[in-house]
This record gives C-alpha cells, structure tokens and sequence, in this order.
C-alpha cells in the first residue's frame, strides 16, 4: 500500500506538474523507504492491537478484527500522504491541466484530496 500510495503522489505530482521539478523529484525519491515503511509499521502496530483486544473473543472476531484494524490503517495513511504530499494546494503548477488545488479533474469525488 505504501508504494501504491506513492506512485499515486508521483502521478498527480507529473500530472500537474506542481511540485515535480528536480527537488520535489528529490524528496519523492527519500520519501519512498519513509513510506513503506511506516506503511509497515502501521500495519504490525494495528495487528498487535487486534491481536490484543481479541484474547477471548470467538474464531471469527479473533480472525477477522486483526486484519480489519491493517486494511483500515494502511489506508488512512496512504490516502494521508496522498493528501498532504501528493496534492500541493496553492503550488504553482506549469501544466495547466489542474486547478489551483492541484488535484487532477479525473480524481474521483468519493476519494478526499
């Protein structure tokens, strides 16, 4: 998810070309190891408490909650770093294809930028 979160920065980053020129190429580029890795982090943390609030529950919950608590962590930090990185709001963007926010006219509305 990491990554997935990353290449989605990047294309939004190229696509409006704000924020994509040598330093935000730069940054980009250290960021990826920083976000895979707390992709990861993210992931054991949320698993260890899933694991912890389940100690006695039923098969089903002890199965289920561990890997629900990942999914939903995982995602709220993707769709974090997509927002915060990957939309640059007010940056000047040369392309022309984006409006001032920077969030591409394709992005879909139910996914917040």
């Amino acid at each position: 998810m990491g990554c997935v979160a990353w290449s989605l920065t990047v294309w939004a980053r190229a696509y409006c070309d704000a924020g994509y020129d040598a330093g935000g190429r730069l940054e980009l580029n250290f960021l990826l190891p920083l976000v895979v890795g707390a992709e990861a982090l993210t992931g054991l943390v949320a698993r260890a408490i899933g694991r912890r609030l389940v100690l006695h529950a039923p098969t089903a919950v002890r199965v289920s909650l561990p890997t629900l608590l990942v999914v939903v962590a995982t995602v709220w930090a993707a769709w974090w770093f997509f927002a915060t990185r990957g939309t640059l709001d007010g940056y000047p963007g040369d392309s022309g294809l984006c409006p001032t926010s920077n969030v591409p006219p394709r992005w879909p509305d139910w996914i917040p930028a």
